[in-house]
């Protein structure tokens, strides 16, 4: 079981909408830590993301360097400092 996932809204077969959706509908899931990385700024997008359940909604930062240094920052909280429940419960 992961103790955290990385979600983009533009997915290839499904939206990441509809992922999120799938994932907080299933009991072993619903406590998973999703963070939505997207190049989507729009407002709708956020919105609808957190109210389908994200933990955090994030914009891909254009260069590639910056969006190393955010992904680090983002194990360091999410899965070193960040305390969760256990996904069972």
């Amino acid at each position: 079981m992961p103790n955290l996932m990385l979600l983009d809204l533009k997915l290839p077969r499904r939206s990441g909408h509809e992922v999120l959706k799938w994932l907080r509908s299933r009991p072993g899931l619903k406590r998973l830590p999703v963070i939505v990385l997207t190049s989507s700024s729009e407002q709708r997008d956020v919105v609808a993301a957190y109210d389908e359940g994200t933990n955090s909604y994030l914009v891909k930062p254009r260069i590639a360097e910056l969006l190393g240094q955010m992904v680090s920052q983002l194990e360091k909280y999410w899965l070193t400092l960040n305390e969760r429940p256990e996904l069972s419960l």
